[in-house]
């Protein structure tokens, strides 16, 4: 039985926030917290739901000017249009908690920031440099994407792989399954210190590791796989993080271990060598050539 490849959110348009706070957790993680602007059009749901991030490198003009439909082809020309320095930068988020409104506070979303390089010394990304010096306030943008892992291929037995840009979603895909969930997740990550612990199931087990400095994001992880053994019955297969990393797991569980191809959620979030997130159409058609 196929399943959706994605699952696509109730409302797709551009969403104003705010930036509540921000927490250091380690030294390659910062958790920025946005509420407040028009939050109540955020519908969370669950699981790996990610966005497009829309962050004010150039001043607030540059928001303003943002298409309704940036995450679309002819939206995305638009977005280009906007003068290079006052365009803001887009990135891929994934949602790694959202807390409903209460009495006394308003809703909010986490979202966890991998760290690259310095803003101090100059060495970091955009979204980096942003992360570590953004202050409560400030203005973003986000569009909802929905989700990839698909719980229509089962939420009862799972196998989530994925670097440290994946931890967030299946640090949230853990928090959205039945308690009564099993499995196991492998997850690779720059330093011991990166290893960011999250509630999960009494039955997933994780394999955390540490990965040296002179391997590419991925191949440990990968090899992890090929010496795990896989659930029993049907399993829930995800895989994400670096391009090489998501396909490879796929190609690995369907062509060598004979998983059916239906029951594999998988998403390439980067590219070795590549700042830039690759365009919905991109990651698509990526997506449509290993089906």
């Amino acid at each position: 039985m196929a399943f959706s490849k994605l699952v696509k959110p109730e409302t797709a348009g551009l969403i104003h926030l705010t930036v509540q706070r921000t927490e250091r957790l380690s030294a390659h993680w910062i958790r920025v917290t946005l509420g407040g602007g028009e939050i109540e059009k955020f519908r969370a749901m669950g699981y790996d739901q990610w966005f497009r991030l829309f962050l004010p490198i150039g001043g607030d003009a540059g928001l303003e000017r943002v298409p309704a439909k940036a995450n679309r082809m002819f939206g995305y020309l638009k977005f280009l249009r906007i003068p290079d320095g006052e365009r803001p930068v887009m990135r891929n988020y994934s949602v790694r908690a959202y807390r409903p409104a209460t009495a006394d506070a308003g809703a909010e979303i986490d979202v966890d920031f991998v760290l690259h390089g310095s803003a101090a010394e100059g060495t970091a990304g955009p979204a980096s440099r942003w992360a570590e010096t953004c202050a409560p306030g400030e203005h973003v943008l986000v569009i909802d994407e929905g989700l990839t892992f698909n719980p229509q291929r089962g939420v009862d037995r799972v196998l989530l792989i994925g670097d440290e840009t994946a931890l967030p979603a299946i640090s949230s895909i853990c928090a959205s399954l039945p308690s009564s969930a099993s499995g196991v997740a492998i997850i690779e990550v720059p330093s011991s210190e990166d290893a960011l612990e999250f509630p999960r199931p009494a039955g997933v087990d994780v394999i955390w590791i540490t990965r040296p400095h002179e391997f590419d994001p991925g191949l440990l992880a990968l090899a992890a796989l090929r010496d795990t053994m896989l659930p029993d019955g049907p399993f829930h297969a995800y895989a994400a993080g670096e391009q090489a990393l998501a396909s490879g797991v796929r190609k690995h569980l369907v062509g060598e271990r004979g998983v059916d191809k239906n029951l594999v959620s998988f998403c390439g979030y980067w590219r070795i060598g590549a700042a830039s997130p690759a365009s919905k159409a991109a990651r698509e058609a990526a997506a449509e050539r290993l089906a």
